[in-house]
Formats: structure tokens, sequence, C-alpha cells
């Protein structure tokens, strides 16, 4: 019995002293972990303090009034002037080049004390006098099928902005390509279909103005310094009765029933 037991003491002693040898070998071969990638999210301190500055440009922008135009680039479309007024009595207008018809029909939206106004301003491709048609209270929405978008930044957004508890998640954000100011991105946290603003980044200038907005309709570039505001916003036209213009393209127009004489 113990005759057979010396030869396994005698390989005990070097597979004690090789196994660590092979153990390290087998480590070595195995390539090293590579270190986790830094997260590009910013804290929540980061977020907190975004949010707290992007409110209070927001505010400011409220009571910032002005006349101001702005370059607005669009996919597939030519780059056009926005002029945004701001008057000093809460009123405001958005002239939008393009902002009908299929980009075919130039339109004003404005809120007066009288209430929300499209008006159809003179155009290569509406070229009646201009008019306007009220479109309900002052503080209602327009309804999509008659909403350039462009307006939003500069009117019903900024509340939305201001409100800290609008579902909202605001960074730091690169300026847009000729904008200055501070930027933001700004995204959704709803789920809801319709959200309380367009996700994009907003820039302002220390004073409240509106320096640039990108959104996935388009980027609005401030073009020049703002002038002063006007006491008060005039309509683009007299006020008629009529339909607005929608922002669909307009249906091709049917072709004729009847054969000219020619043909018969």
């Amino acid at each position: 019995m113990h005759a057979h037991l010396r030869p396994a003491r005698r390989l005990a002693g070097p597979l004690a002293l090789a196994l660590p040898t092979l153990l390290a070998a087998c480590t070595a071969d195995q390539p090293a972990a590579p270190p986790p990638a830094p997260s590009s999210a910013p804290a929540p301190a980061e977020r907190d303090a975004a949010r707290d500055e992007l409110a209070a440009l927001a505010a400011a922008a409220q009571d910032r009034h002005l006349v101001a135009s702005y370059t607005l680039r669009a996919p597939d479309a030519a780059d056009r002037t926005i002029v945004v007024t701001s008057a000093n009595d809460g009123t405001w207008r958005v002239d939008v080049p393009g902002g009908a018809l299929g980009g075919t029909a130039d339109v004003s939206i404005a809120a007066t004390a009288d209430g929300l106004f499209q008006c159809a301003l003179p155009s290569a491709g509406r070229p009646e006098p201009p008019s306007c048609v009220r479109l309900g209270d002052p503080d209602d929405s327009l309804p999509r099928r008659l909403d350039p978008r462009v307006q939003h930044p500069f009117t019903d957004w900024l509340a939305v902005l201001t409100d800290r508890r609008a579902p909202l998640a605001v960074s730091p954000a690169t300026p847009p390509p000729g904008a200055t100011g501070a930027c933001y991105a700004v995204e959704s946290t709803s789920a809801s279909i319709n959200p309380p603003l367009d996700v994009g980044i907003y820039c302002y200038d220390q004073d409240g103005t509106p320096t640039a907005v990108r959104t996935e309709s388009g980027t609005l570039v401030l073009a020049g310094a703002p002038a002063p505001a006007p006491a008060t916003v005039q309509l683009a036209g007299p006020v008629v009765e009529g339909e607005p213009l929608g922002t669909a393209s307009p249906p091709p127009p049917e072709p004729s029933g009847s054969p000219s004489a020619g043909t018969l």
C-alpha cells in the first residue's frame, strides 16, 4: 500500500510547482479587457443647471420686444427670410415666405387683441392683394393643416421652456453654423403623440434675444441686429370672410373633360 503511494508523492511536488506557471501563461494569452467607454450623457447636476439656464433665458425672451429677421434653412428648399415682430403690448406677428400651399404662397401669422389671424401676402403664386382671416382667439392653437411651425419658438413654446413641470430634458449644445449665443439641446421625456414643442436646439443671447432654433423642419438663424419694437402689430391687410390657406400643396388642376374643336 505505502509502496504505491511513494511515486504519487514524488510527482506531487513538481506538479504543485508547475501549476502556477501554467495558470499565469494561460492568463497572459488572454487579451486584456477594454476599459469602459466614458459616458457622453451629462450628469444630473449639469442637466439641472442647463434646465435652469434655459428657463431664465426663455423668460427673458418673453419680455424681449423687437423686430428681427431670421434666415430659415429647410431641407429641399431655398433659404428664406422670416420676419418676427414682438410688440410692446404683447401682440406679435411672424411673416413666413412660402408658408402655405406647399411653399408657393406667403403668409403672416399674427395675434392681436382681436384674435389670431392668418394673412395671405402677395407672392408669385398668389398675386392678389393681402387679406386676413380670423382663426380664433389670441391664445388659440393653429390647426396642424394651417401651421407653418416657425412662429412657435417666438410665441407659445417660450412658455413651455420656462415651465419646470414640462416633460423636457435639457443639456448644453453647440450652436448651429452661423449662430451665436448660449445653446441647449431640448428633448421631450413624454411619450405623448403631441409633445409640447419640437425637439431640437434653442439658442439665446443673454438679453433673451432668440439667436437660433434648429428642429426637424429647419434651422432659423438671426440675421443682423434686431430693431426696436413697435407699440403694437398691424395686420398685413383687411380682415375678410374666407378660408385660410393650408400648408399642403394644392391639388393639380383636373384635365378638361371636353376635347378641343381641333381634335375632332
